[in-house]
């Protein structure tokens, strides 16, 4: 069974930075993908990018492109995410979710069949 766990979640202050983690675990798969998603307080789930373990591909959904690095440490079977310039708009519960395979050209929660319990992340003015 794969087992995801998010961590590195916080308190920041805006304008600071946060590097989340993705502890997989619970399967051998060369090629496996792992994507974060946030879920900020009264709205949808949103898909923030993917990187696919046997390649290194990335994806960045539009809405995110600059400020987020997605990273793998195949080694560790760890993903990261490196959010730079943190505002308040930022605040959210921060997800990651795996599937086999590559990252789809646009993300989308429905493809991953694994999730995490999520890490908050908490940005103040």
């Amino acid at each position: 069974e794969v087992q995801l766990q998010a961590s590195g979640g916080g308190l920041v202050q805006a304008g600071g930075s946060l590097r989340l983690s993705c502890a997989a675990s619970g399967f051998t798969f060369d090629d496996y993908s792992i994507g974060w998603f946030r879920q900020a307080p009264g709205k949808e789930r949103e898909a923030i990018s993917c990187i696919n373990s046997r390649d290194g591909s990335t994806v960045y959904a539009d809405t995110v492109k600059g400020r987020f690095t997605i990273q793998s440490d195949n080694a560790k079977n760890t993903y990261y995410l490196q959010i730079n310039s943190l505002n308040p708009e930022d605040t959210a519960v921060y997800y990651c979710a795996g599937d086999l395979g590559g990252c789809p050209l646009v993300i989308y929660e429905e493809y991953f069949g694994s999730w995490g319990q999520g890490t908050q992340v908490t940005v103040s003015s």
